[in-house]
């Protein structure tokens, strides 16, 4: 008995991803971008397998085309701006989240961490509704595929040790150092700025 067969669907054309490395005080940094500029992926040039195995989880092997972008992108200047101490510049850098839903939440709520004060798995448990999952936090964290533009850095233990860190402890020590810094310098300036428009007020006659 014969019958209509399924029509099979054409192959989807893998997605075209462009990576670029930036060299920074912490060694160079890969950003993944797709043809409309947004974020795919961002890693430290020396954990590749970490980069791969995001790709692949997330784009399958025959899903994606990786190539070089030698060029300077607006993300890669974000970038820059960061560790030059503007430690904001990264904030307005437009990401794909692709995860799991859970994922998600966890990696959209870490850009709402402060940056120079960092909270515990605990904190951001409960900051998305979930305060029962302060260990699969910890593992949403651990798979985040933006390093640093999705801040994991800023979450430590619950006593405020630093915790593992996917481009390595030292890094993660440096990032929070360089954000309390860089923070302290924003507050000092932003508290002269009003001090001297009272002083310029009380001049007024």
């Amino acid at each position: 008995m014969s019958g209509s067969q399924p029509a099979r669907r054409a192959p989807r054309e893998p997605i075209r991803l462009f990576a670029c490395t930036l060299a920074t005080p912490l060694g160079g940094f890969v950003t993944v971008v797709d043809t409309q500029g947004r974020l795919r992926a961002a890693e430290f040039e020396d954990r590749p397998e970490r980069l791969e195995r995001s790709l692949l989880l997330r784009f399958g092997r025959e899903g994606h085309r990786l190539e070089r972008d030698a060029g300077t992108n607006t993300i890669s200047m974000a970038l820059e701006s960061y560790f030059a101490g503007d430690i904001r510049a990264i904030d307005s850098i437009k990401t794909v989240l692709d995860g799991t839903p859970f994922q998600n939440s966890v990696w959209a709520a870490l850009r709402t961490v402060e940056a120079g004060a960092p909270i515990s798995y605990a904190t951001l448990a409960a900051r998305i509704g979930r305060p029962e999952t302060s260990r699969a936090v910890g593992h949403a964290n651990g798979t985040n595929p933006f390093s640093i533009i999705v801040p994991c850095h800023r979450l430590v233990g619950s006593n405020g040790a630093l915790t593992g860190y996917g481009g390595g402890i030292e890094r993660k020590r440096w990032l929070i150092d360089h954000e309390a810094r860089a923070g302290a310098c924003c507050s000092q300036v932003e508290s002269h700025g009003v001090a001297h428009n009272r002083q310029n007020q009380s001049d007024r006659p």
